[in-house]
């Protein structure tokens, strides 16, 4: 399993967010106090959004806690919008074009959680991606097809359907493949002006389908099945920008049509929330 940190509010020197808290992502990627893996080891990335509307990406194949050019970046790079993912592979190869977060034009998305069945799976579903899409896979994951499905079914107009749509089809998918679970997840993604996550299992849909956390001064802390944690933080800024929580309930069988899942708002305003003394498990 992986881990992410998403950021939204007034800029801030990305080091402010991935090294210098006491438990940052840094420092979990190498020494995690919870989660099915102690070391997230097999790579990571940040996006950030600055002078242009598409956003900037580095990732790589090295351990967080080992890059160099990643500590010499956080120096200097700042940005109010930042996602950051570090990897821990559930079976795909250990590649730069396998490293969240995925961009597509000013998009940007990452996942925590497997799609189980996922090589049974694999045709089917690229089979769903938007052809005018599909040449811009780039490796071999289970989120980045999630990404692409998502895109495929709407996420630029209703994140929020869209989303909701590309479980439905993992779904259905899934269980003509004889795999009972298929989907476990916690999802950020961005368009560079709102930040919407989401969390869904397909064991538990109506329990563990809604936001385990709570809105603190140490941020919201998002609880995924396997005691990963995901973090997603929020500053006040001049121009609040909204973060959405979506509550994924019980999902209806996929039978083509682009309206048969639906997907409940936890919090339709922005929740501002300091990000200094940050204390993450």
């Amino acid at each position: 399993m992986c881990r992410w940190l998403a950021y939204s509010g007034s800029p801030l020197l990305l080091e402010d967010l991935l090294y210098k808290p006491e438990n940052s992502l840094v420092v979990q990627s190498k020494h995690s106090q919870m989660g099915a893996t102690t070391t997230n080891g097999d790579g990571f990335g940040v996006g950030w959004y600055g002078a242009y509307d598409t956003p900037g990406l580095f990732r790589s194949t090295e351990p967080a806690w080992n890059d160099l050019n990643l500590r010499e970046l956080c120096a200097h790079a700042q940005a109010g919008r930042v996602f950051a993912h570090i990897r821990a592979s559930t079976g795909s190869a250990v590649q730069q074009t396998n490293c969240h977060p995925f961009r597509h034009d000013n998009w940007l998305w990452m996942h925590n959680g497997a799609l189980a069945g996922f090589h049974q799976m694999k045709r089917d579903l690229a089979m769903e991606v938007d052809p005018d899409l599909f040449a811009d896979i780039e490796g071999s994951t289970d989120s980045e097809m999630f990404f692409y499905l998502a895109l495929s079914f709407g996420l630029r107009e209703d994140p929020r359907a869209g989303v909701a749509r590309a479980v439905g089809l993992i779904e259905e998918v899934g269980r003509t493949h004889g795999v009972p679970f298929p989907v476990q997840m916690t999802v950020a993604t961005t368009d560079g002006d709102s930040t919407w996550a989401f969390r869904y299992s397909s064991e538990a849909p109506r329990t563990a389908g809604t936001i385990d956390g709570r809105v603190t001064a140490r941020g919201v802390r998002v609880r995924v099945p396997s005691c990963a944690w995901a973090m997603l933080l929020t500053m006040a800024r001049p121009r609040p920008a909204p973060v959405w929580f979506v509550r994924m309930r019980s999902l209806p069988r996929w039978n083509g049509s682009a309206s048969v899942a639906t997907s409940s708002a936890v919090s339709s305003s922005p929740v501002f929330s300091t990000v200094s003394s940050t204390h993450f498990g």
